[in-house]
């Protein structure tokens, strides 16, 4: 799927975010192996602790599908600049694409793309610890 595909279903969830404590939207769209879209966005919560991020809200809602492994993750923000996933959302996200491409696009709609293994070098991996 092309990239300008995937962010526009990442800034059509971005639409959907409950953000009232910081007014920071975020949306997300995860490609999984098979081609399906998952969206996501960030919902906040009085107890900051319990927000959630929109990189894992679009992977819960793949996962509670049956989706367990992912391609590609366009994420799109309000902000002006690109938004980077945060990093319990790299971990996260490591579980289920260590190679993956983490597509970004700012307001301008200029596009970066990394692998997720180059955001996130030393990923936490009990499998590796063995």
């Amino acid at each position: 799927m092309e990239n300008d595909v995937l962010i526009s279903y990442a800034k059509k969830a971005m639409g959907n975010a409950y953000a009232p404590y910081s007014g920071f939207c975020v949306g997300a769209a995860v490609l999984t192996d098979d081609g399906d879209v998952f969206t996501g966005c960030n919902v906040e919560n009085a107890s900051f602790g319990a927000s959630i991020c929109a990189e894992r809200c679009a992977v819960l809602k793949a996962i509670s599908e049956g989706c367990t492994s992912f391609t590609k993750i366009a994420i799109v923000s309000s902000g002006n600049d690109y938004t980077y996933p945060c990093g319990i959302c790299r971990q996260f996200l490591s579980e289920f694409m260590e190679d993956g491409m983490i597509v970004l696009s700012n307001e301008d709609g200029d596009v970066k793309e990394y692998r997720l293994n180059k955001l996130l070098p030393f990923a936490f991996n009990l499998e590796k610890m063995e």
